[in-house]
């Protein structure tokens, strides 16, 4: 794996907001580094307390970019307003869409658990759910880019937990201003700190509703692997054969606004 550049320590740890970082300074693969201070990545904004809302405020951010959909929303809250601050909603699926799905893992026994998640099968739906966002969210990640390169850095981009849906997007902005891939990876995987995770909930907080064996099956869901991103990587190639191909005809991005992209977001080492 590539070694990453020194870059100013960026993981402020927040006390209502999790999986907060700054992807700056991640290389390029022509030898330049993403600037610090233009995209930032987060959990959602929901339960940041005073502190939290006063340091994000401090960032100067153009635009919040949350993707969570409306379940989330109910869920956990809307995002704090930060004052001057435009928040831009654009929700994406949840790798694990459905509000049957979410009743069972936050309710479900340990049988019904094993049902829906053993056997390897929470870690197909997770790899199946990166595919299709790469596949049926084009629009969607399009705007994101064009926002980014007309107006909207320095920007934050967070879903419920961070890791999928503002993980995706991440890599593909990433992608889109040359950044290796080793290094949008060894960004990624940091969302499977534990400091960082989501936190589980179950309406069973006993030792038999909480076990290992409960917290084992419900793993797949709640980590970053380095697989899941890996699926949606190969799907790029498989649908476009080239990422060059992706940014051009999927997301329809040309090269005029690359380059503004880079620009914003890129500079040379």
């Amino acid at each position: 794996m590539t070694q990453l550049p020194e870059v100013p320590p960026t993981d402020v740890e927040l006390t209502g907001v999790r999986n907060f970082r700054d992807v700056g300074g991640l290389p390029t693969v022509d030898g330049g580094r993403v600037r610090m201070g233009r995209l930032y990545r987060s959990g959602h904004l929901a339960h940041a307390t005073e502190s939290d809302a006063a340091f994000l405020a401090g960032l100067g951010l153009h635009t919040v970019f949350d993707f969570r959909n409306a379940a989330d929303h109910k869920l956990d809250g809307h995002d704090v307003e930060l004052p001057g601050v435009r928040n831009v909603s654009i929700p994406l699926s949840d790798p694990a869409d459905g509000a049957e799905f979410w009743r069972l893992v936050r309710d479900g026994n340990l049988q019904q658990l094993r049902s829906i998640l053993a056997d390897g099968k929470g870690t197909a739906r997770m790899i199946a759910s990166y595919r299709a966002i790469i596949t049926d969210r084009t629009a969607e990640h399009s705007r994101v880019l064009h926002a980014l390169a007309e107006d909207s850095v320095p920007a934050l981009m967070h879903c419920a937990a961070g890791k999928d849906r503002a993980g995706l997007s991440v890599a593909v902005s990433l992608l889109a201003v040359g950044v290796e891939r080793e290094a949008i990876e060894a960004d990624y995987l940091k969302s499977d700190d534990t400091r960082r995770r989501y936190r589980i909930r179950r309406s069973d907080t006993s030792s038999v509703g909480m076990s290992q064996e409960v917290l084992d099956l419900l793993n797949p869901l709640f980590g970053a692997r380095s697989e899941y991103l890996a699926a949606a990587f190969a799907t790029i190639e498989e649908n476009w054969g080239s990422t060059d191909r992706y940014l051009r005809d999927g997301l329809k991005l040309s090269p005029e606004t690359r380059e503004r992209l880079r620009e914003r977001l890129v500079e040379d080492a």
